[in-house]
């Protein structure tokens, strides 16, 4: 175990208790290192949340690789279920290019069938803001995914990414004997502008999205936004397998990269900076998802449950943190008008303690995912030896 990567978790799971468990493992070249604390081990199993994109898109342009699937064609033509998106390709879902919206939340739906129908009928709509990044794209391109392969969309993440990647730790229905080994994301507490919400009664091995949840649950049927529940090691041969151009090749990996969606807003702002089914560098780094050490080709994603994914595929880098920021925490906090998060007792920084209405006094991991450079990101280059790397705007910027 390395203790600067141990002394940056330590931060998060002791010091400011953002996280109850968190792993963390980092690589360059040949090279990898580990650390974990808190109630994680080596058999953790993660529910991996929306790093689950990162196979969607990869499984995408294999499928692309093979001849297999146009992104050019409207979504229409590989799932005639998606009638109001004729319009709208497949390259459009997995850059981001247009905004899908669903009649009614998926997530307010009461069981699967409900929210299925809500899915198919899903239409674009005009984009508003600077946010382009959205769940619904992958939800759908399972759908494109399962057409263009002859086969059901965990299936083709199994072909394409896992059994290349000798993966046997990751699964959409996570096996009975490995149950006891998921985390728990049970007791999630929501302030959402003077609503105090709590989610309890999570089930372990069922996905903690609430989309995931309705549409998945416990049956396999893995979605394309979340669902997929994976183990530190697992997510090292991943990484091993991308940066060895065992799921896709270089080329493909350069173009998940690029970015499609980043501008200058007249303000000075930036819309997010967003590639193929994922982020790639931002200008400023606060709202990067890519660490300051890696660079331009450099791709990534996080995970509402707390972890995070990033590989340099140039630089031959990797880091994945696995950690889990919901059990039994404030995990959103949207303060009332006028109000800051210090006014709910918490620090600036979204740490602290929190009564809750009850009297039961919880952690916070309200800003975690901003404190990520900072302590742990430092560490990995410190372990590394990695310098920063300039934001470089690369050979493309949405105007």
């Amino acid at each position: 175990m390395n203790e600067r990567l141990l002394e940056g978790i330590r931060i998060f799971t002791r010091e400011r208790e953002y996280l109850s468990g968190l792993s963390v493992a980092c690589g360059a070249g040949n090279r990898t290192e580990t650390a974990m604390d808190g109630d994680v081990d080596e058999g953790s199993v993660f529910d991996l949340a929306s790093a689950t994109k990162l196979f969607t898109g990869l499984c995408a342009v294999k499928l692309r690789e093979e001849g297999l699937l146009d992104f050019g064609r409207p979504v229409s033509y590989w799932d005639s279920r998606f009638r109001a998106l004729d319009g709208v390709s497949v390259w459009d879902l997995m850059t981001f290019a247009v905004t899908v919206r669903t009649p009614v939340r998926v997530d307010a739906c009461g069981d699967r069938e409900e929210a299925l129908a809500a899915l198919f009928a899903a239409e674009p709509v005009p984009r508003t803001g600077r946010r382009a990044y959205s769940d619904i794209p992958a939800m759908i391109l399972k759908y494109v995914i399962e057409a263009a392969a002859s086969m059901p969309f965990m299936e083709a993440v199994r072909r394409i990414v896992l059994d290349p990647a000798g993966m046997k730790e990751t699964w959409a229905k996570v096996p009975e004997d490995r149950i006891a080994d998921c985390q728990s994301y049970d007791r999630e507490h929501r302030i959402e502008e003077g609503r105090y919400i709590l989610r309890e009664g999570l089930r372990r091995g069922v996905p903690h999205d609430p989309k995931a949840a309705v549409l998945q649950g416990d049956t396999g049927d893995l979605c394309g936004h979340a669902g997929l529940f994976s183990t530190l090691g697992d997510m090292v041969r991943f990484c091993r397998a991308v940066l060895e151009e065992r799921i896709v090749g270089m080329e493909s990996l350069r173009e998940m990269a690029v970015n499609r969606t980043g501008r200058r807003l007249p303000d000075g702002t930036h819309t997010q900076y967003l590639g193929m089914q994922c982020y790639v560098r931002h200008p400023e780094q606060y709202y990067s998802e890519i660490p300051a050490y890696m660079g331009r080709e450099a791709f990534g994603i996080g995970g509402f449950t707390g972890n995070h994914v990033s590989l340099d595929p140039v630089r031959g880098l990797f880091t994945v943190f696995l950690g889990n920021r919901v059990k039994n925490r404030l995990t959103v906090l949207v303060p009332e008008a006028g109000k800051t998060l210090e006014d709910y007792g918490l620090e600036a920084d979204g740490s602290g303690r929190f009564r809750w209405p009850d009297g039961e006094v919880i952690p916070s991991s309200v800003k975690y995912v901003h404190q990520k450079d900072a302590c742990l990101h430092r560490a990995v280059a410190e372990v590394l030896g990695l310098p920063e790397i300039p934001f470089v705007s690369g050979d493309r910027e949405e105007t």
